[in-house]
Order: structure tokens, then sequence, then C-alpha cells
């Protein structure tokens, strides 16, 4: 799979596969600094990916955990009053 394939699925997938495709663009981007060079254009680009990557399981994290107290407590007691939905 091309890196630029790799970074479409991971968006696209979960948040296991997103860690799983972060460490194989890590790997991928150390063989290709490897073969050509620290300084190369390649180089960089391999790790603009890992980087994209990281960033997508950052923000990922971050719109699970923008929750309001009632979100929260309704998750962990969804038979309370205060959770209970009525169709009108």
């Amino acid at each position: 799979m091309t890196t630029l394939g790799l970074v479409q699925a991971a968006v696209n997938s979960g948040t296991k596969n997103l860690e799983q495709a972060i460490l194989e663009a890590i790997d991928e981007a150390r063989q290709t600094c490897d073969l050509n060079g620290s300084n190369s254009a390649g180089c960089a680009v391999a790790w603009d990916i890992v980087e994209e990557l990281q960033a997508e399981k950052s923000h990922q994290q971050q719109a699970k955990q923008h929750k309001t107290s009632l979100e929260s407590y309704c998750d962990t007691h969804p038979e309370s009053v205060e959770c209970l939905l009525y169709d009108v």
C-alpha cells in the first residue's frame, strides 16, 4: 500500500487501525530516510505523513472528550429520570 493510501485508510478507520498505521508509517519513514538520506525530500515527506497521522489521532481523542457532564452521567446511568427521552 502506498503511503497516501495508508494515510487515507487510517483516517477512515478506527483508533486501533490508526495506531497501527502510525507504527507502519514510522517504520516506512525510517526506511525511506535510510535509503534516500536524512536530508532528502522523500524523508521529509515520510515524516510529514507520520505527523499527520499523529495529529489525526489527537483530533479523534479530543472529539471523544467533549461530552457534557450530563452526557457522561447518562452514559453510566441511562435509566435515570434525567436521561429518559420521550416522543411527543
